[in-house]
């Protein structure tokens, strides 16, 4: 897993070799390199306002957060635990709050700082894979799951999401925004992504090539939001234009470098530059 914040050039990545590492981009630099109790680590994420606080979790279930404000970062300054599953993807949502998804098929939201669960979202039938933040209002957030289906909450009523959309054949395994957050991006273990209209609550465009038939681990949209990155189990990245019709035209561009299945990818806050995680153990990063 790997996140980069909004106006830094840092990285942080997540392994099963058991660390968490903050990367600085321009020179290839590990910044922090912190030993992980539990190696079995799915997800990391980092705080985009005061960048002190990094996170991760996976198969113990926990959401472990970690302050960089010191010289040598050794172990977590709190560990969230509520989940009754494995911890598939946390993101910040400012300095004091984290949501994390979960194999128990649900959504927390927590308080950092006195390391407790504010609520829960509760309405989906299957593993909870991915969630997003609305990039400009906190409050709202979008998550995808296994029983196919992306649901867009809002933090004011969380006993039922404001909408839930279908279309997907298999699970949803990664979402993303819209950079103005009036849509947002799906990809699917189906071979597809799609993009949603919140504002006419209905999907507006599919994104599928019949040569590519294997499933899609990540999605994020460029800084534009023109074009529609998404890391795929070929072992390569893939870039369609937004606004053609994806199901007759072919994708723009293909990121091949990867020996393994890509299972991460972002993108740089001045939207130069992308970066993709893979099984190969390698951060790649593109311009």
């Amino acid at each position: 897993s790997c996140q980069a914040p909004r106006s830094r050039r840092d990285i942080v990545s997540a392994s099963q070799d058991g660390k968490l590492i903050v990367w600085n981009s321009h020179n290839m630099m590990k910044d922090h390199s912190i030993p992980l109790r539990s190696s079995w680590v799915m997800t990391c994420a980092y705080e985009r306002t005061r960048h002190e606080l990094v996170a991760c979790g996976g198969l113990d279930n926990l959401c472990s957060i970690y302050k960089l404000n010191q010289p040598q970062v050794i172990r977590a300054s709190s560990e969230l635990a509520g989940h009754d599953g494995y911890l598939s993807c946390c993101r910040f949502v400012d300095e004091s709050r984290i949501l994390t998804t979960s194999g128990d098929s649900m959504c927390i939201l927590w308080d950092v700082e006195r390391n407790e669960s504010v609520m829960q979202f509760t309405d989906h039938t299957g593993d909870v894979m991915s969630v997003a933040l609305h990039p400009q209002n906190p409050k709202l957030f979008v998550t995808g799951s296994c029983d196919s289906t992306a649901k867009f909450w809002d933090i004011r009523t969380p006993v039922q999401p404001v909408m839930t959309f279908g279309g997907h054949d298999s699970d949803v395994n990664s979402v993303a925004f819209f950079p103005d957050g009036e849509a947002f991006g799906t990809g699917s273990d189906d071979s597809t992504c799609q993009l949603f209209d919140l504002r006419c609550l209905m999907c507006i465009n599919k994104y599928k090539s019949e040569k590519v038939l294997c499933g899609i681990t990540s999605v994020e949209f460029s800084r534009s939001g023109r074009i529609l990155f998404a890391g795929y189990d070929d072992f390569n990245a893939y870039g369609w234009d937004v606004i053609q019709d994806g199901l007759s035209v072919q994708q723009l561009w293909t990121l091949s470098g990867h020996d393994n299945r890509v299972s991460c990818l972002g993108i740089s806050p001045t939207g130069e530059a992308l970066c993709t995680g893979s099984w190969d153990t390698l951060l790649k990063v593109w311009s």
